[in-house]
């Protein structure tokens, strides 16, 4: 199914982050992330996308109803038993150039497939209910053995998982294929919206 959507206007020239290709600056880009989980990166990334007025993307908090809490103390308050209210969506939403942009962030150690597991399928609905509203759905997946990270359409997402009957993986190769890749960088250490940028010079 084409999905075509508004295309806004392009801001890569505010950001400033030419990189060298030394070996200086390699190593220091691996000794940035080094540690770093995806879930660190991108929230570290969305806060130097606000702070530079380049875009406002936030995690999403996780709804939950508490059950029991603990007083130690009375300046203190400890929560000991809650649970979630509902299933969560996608870690992520917010605005980047007048479009509506929700995602989801997995990383596996696998080297050549992404298994279909880390996904529920109310994520999958989710994702295909953003695209029906001309929103722009993806996952950000890392290969955290490869040290790759690639914005993968959430069309895409929805065609492998209809194809695989949400079971299975989907290929490496495929991932690759169909996906825009995330440059190394210093500041941020992942700059997925140059990803986004590339996806978004596609939507036409």
């Amino acid at each position: 199914m084409a999905i075509n959507y508004p295309i806004g206007t392009h801001h890569t020239a505010d950001v400033k982050n030419t990189i060298r290709t030394g070996k200086t600056t390699k190593k220091a880009l691996m000794f940035g992330k080094r540690g770093m989980g995806l879930e660190e990166e991108i929230n570290l990334a969305n806060d130097y996308y606000l702070a530079n007025h380049l875009a406002v993307i936030h995690k999403k908090p996780t709804p939950i109803t508490i059950v029991k809490v603990d007083y130690p103390a009375r300046s203190a308050a400890k929560v000991t038993e809650a649970y979630f209210k509902q299933a969560s969506t996608t870690d992520y939403n917010g605005v980047y150039q007048g479009h509506y942009i929700d995602f989801d962030a997995k990383e596996t150690k696998n080297k050549t497939s992404f298994p279909l597991k880390n996904f529920h399928e109310h994520q999958i609905v989710h994702l295909g209910s953003i695209l029906a509203q001309n929103g722009i759905g993806f996952v950000i997946i890392k290969f955290t053995t490869l040290n790759e990270t690639y914005v993968y359409p959430a069309q895409h997402l929805i065609a492998q998982w209809q194809k695989l009957k949400g079971k299975q993986s989907i290929s490496y190769q495929d991932i690759v294929r169909d996906s825009y890749v995330v440059p190394n960088s210093l500041n941020p250490s992942l700059d997925y919206l140059k990803a986004v940028d590339r996806y978004f010079e596609h939507l036409n």
